[in-house]
């Protein structure tokens, strides 16, 4: 039987990953102790891998494709196939920012005021890639670690992965800049991806993680309504399309069938009953696929 090498980022990125293939259908289950998480797909074989060297590894058919950032895309200067952006992070759906930070009462205001300073960060190519972008010439030097705490006594600022910013302004770092806007990205292998069976599988992984994403915070409504409600109905619903109308044994009732942000339910619901509804049935989603 073929098999598909896949890489599964380990740490900060884990357990989103883990959560997202759930939503999408396989079932990995990763022992802590362990680099091969075992999974509920005879076609796939996983491995743990951290995203800093996930694109080395695709890269040399190590892994057939794999899960990581484009920031070590960059980072590593990989040649792999970018097969799909899949837009979460640690903590929710989104991109994260590699930022350009200083200590809150430094005098630095811009990028040009680090002439000749030094910059600590794990990103040191794409460092050195926004200073040379911005003309600017300083020591860029490579951080294993907290990184926040390396400013002012070991650096004059960090350059530094974020989501949300907590991190930075518990340290109390001021953003200079944006280095880097940065997503979660699907990767293989430029030969696998000449395969045949290896891009439909890769594919078909695609598809159905972009469809879990797509379904995040998100809900169905089922509704029956009278037909000459319909109008009043539809109008008070922001469906992804025109929602789906279905004639019910009753010739004088209808089905509607429509897709919501979990947020607006609450509002919604009573609106819609208002408007008509009966039988409104709220039921969540695990995929969406456009």
């Amino acid at each position: 039987m073929s098999k598909l090498k896949l890489g599964i980022p380990k740490g900060s990125l884990q357990e989103a990953t883990l959560h997202l293939f759930a939503r999408a259908g396989w079932r990995i289950t990763a022992d802590s102790r362990s680099y091969y998480p075992s999974v509920d797909d005879p076609e796939i074989e996983c491995l743990m891998v951290r995203a800093q060297e996930m694109p080395r590894y695709v890269e040399t058919g190590a892994l057939d494709a794999g899960l990581t950032g484009k920031d070590w895309i960059v980072e590593t200067s990989a040649t792999v196939t970018e097969v799909a952006d899949l837009i979460y992070a640690k903590t929710g759906l989104g991109k994260v920012r590699w930022v350009l930070a200083v200590p809150e009462e430094s005098p630095v205001r811009e990028v040009r005021d680090l002439e000749g300073k030094v910059i600590a960060t794990e990103g040191v190519k794409l460092t050195e890639a926004y200073l040379a972008r911005n003309g600017v010439q300083a020591r860029v030097e490579f951080s294993w670690g907290a990184t926040e705490v390396k400013v002012p006594q070991l650096a004059d600022a960090i350059v530094e992965v974020t989501e949300t910013g907590s991190s930075l302004r518990a340290h109390r770092l001021r953003v200079v800049d944006t280095v880097l806007e940065s997503n979660t990205k699907l990767i293989a292998n430029a030969r696998a991806w000449t395969d045949g069976w290896k891009r439909e599988k890769i594919a078909n992984i695609a598809l159905l993680l972009t469809g879990a994403i797509a379904a995040y915070n998100k809900v169905g409504l089922m509704l029956n309504v009278r037909r000459e409600a319909l109008p009043a109905v539809v109008a008070e619903l922001p469906a992804l399309k025109m929602p789906t109308v279905s004639p019910l044994y009753d010739s004088d009732w209808l089905a509607v069938n429509t897709v919501v942000e979990e947020t607006v339910v609450r509002t919604l619901i009573p609106r819609l009953r208002a408007a008509g509804a009966q039988g409104i049935v709220e039921y969540p989603l695990n995929k969406i696929v456009l």
